[in-house]
């Protein structure tokens, strides 16, 4: 008895199996549409963004949860900063020491040019005694000597202070650069949408570059369909679309074509005849129109199955089925 019920369960799960398939058959090929359109099945799909952390850190809090709509520029998460906070304010103290250094640096150049000068002036007394023949040449020698001196003097004073003041620049640099580091330890959402998972939680310790939410692109959900070869070369980029849902059969969505592959998905080992070539299907992208993305935003579900149609002639009209819009949809 006990096999008689297995053959006869798995007898019905082939006809419940076997019916799935001919329906959905039945629902692509049977279609009424005239020749100058083309369709698929499909699911919704979302652009996936990844938030993730540029450094490693303590992830101290994460300010939303899954399923909840956020605005660009929100912030999403905070890693602790209190050691950055300590390299800031080392930094600033350097900054402050070579400001110092700078200082002294300009006020020994100051002391070197005083010095030069009375060198200059003690020289030239000197060298118009000596033309006089009122002081011996080893007076005017000892003057040059020490007019040189205090050039080289001025010269490495002055050097002291391009110096201090290439000290206060990468001090600052390290400033700025610790800044950058406490500002991105403040994760944004760079865009609109809707969280869908959270990698980490608090408390976690976070490696450079690891993964803390994931956000929904809303503005950018859209579907795949694959196509045989006879209709996809007459898919141009821009193309005219319409996607139905299972769970609104009633409406049509705007839509338009975003991507048509370049390489067949499907391709058989040898092409040798038509019927063969006739198998290969290339994948579309049908992108929903983003002002309508835009309007019934929070409504925006990924995973819906349904069915994607796409115009092959740009004269031909839509069909009445598929002309029934959302509310406020202004048609091109």
């Amino acid at each position: 008895m006990g096999n008689k019920f297995k053959i006869f369960f798995l007898f019905i799960l082939l006809l419940i199996v076997a019916g799935t398939i001919y329906i959905g058959y039945k629902r692509v090929n049977s279609s009424s549409l005239p020749k100058e359109f083309a369709l698929g099945n499909g699911r919704l799909e979302t652009t996936q963004v990844d938030i993730t952390s540029k450094l490693s850190g303590r992830l101290l809090n994460i300010e939303v949860e899954e399923g909840d709509i956020v605005e660009k520029g929100q912030v999403l998460a905070r890693l602790d900063t209190n050691e950055l906070q300590a390299k800031l304010r080392e930094a600033k103290a350097y900054v402050e020491q070579a400001k110092q250094e700078e200082n002294y640096a300009n006020a020994i150049v100051e002391e070197r040019e005083s010095e030069l000068k009375l060198a200059k002036t003690n020289y030239n007394r000197t060298l118009k005694l000596y033309k006089k023949r009122s002081v011996p040449l080893s007076n005017l020698q000892n003057d040059e000597t020490k007019l040189k001196t205090a050039q080289a003097a001025l010269l490495a004073a002055k050097a002291q202070v391009i110096n201090a003041k290439a000290v206060i620049k990468a001090a600052q640099a390290k400033v700025e650069t610790v800044q950058v580091n406490i500002d991105e330890s403040t994760l944004y959402s760079p865009i609109k949408g809707r969280v869908l998972y959270k990698i980490a939680q608090n408390g976690e310790m976070i490696s450079n570059g690891g993964k803390v939410l994931v956000v929904l692109d809303l503005k950018d959900t859209y579907m795949t369909i694959f196509l045989p070869t006879s209709q996809a070369g007459l898919v141009n980029i821009g193309s005219d679309a319409r996607i139905v849902l299972d769970a609104i059969p009633h409406i049509a969505i705007p839509s338009y074509v975003t991507f048509v592959s370049p390489l067949a998905q499907f391709t058989p080992k040898e092409i040798e005849t038509q019927t063969e070539r006739e198998k290969l299907m290339f994948r579309i992208k049908v992108r929903i129109e983003p002002k309508l993305l835009e309007k019934y935003f929070e409504k925006i579900k990924t995973g819906l199955p349904g069915v994607a149609y796409v115009r092959l002639n740009s004269n031909t009209p839509w069909p009445k089925e598929l002309n029934n819009l959302p509310k406020s949809v202004d048609e091109k």
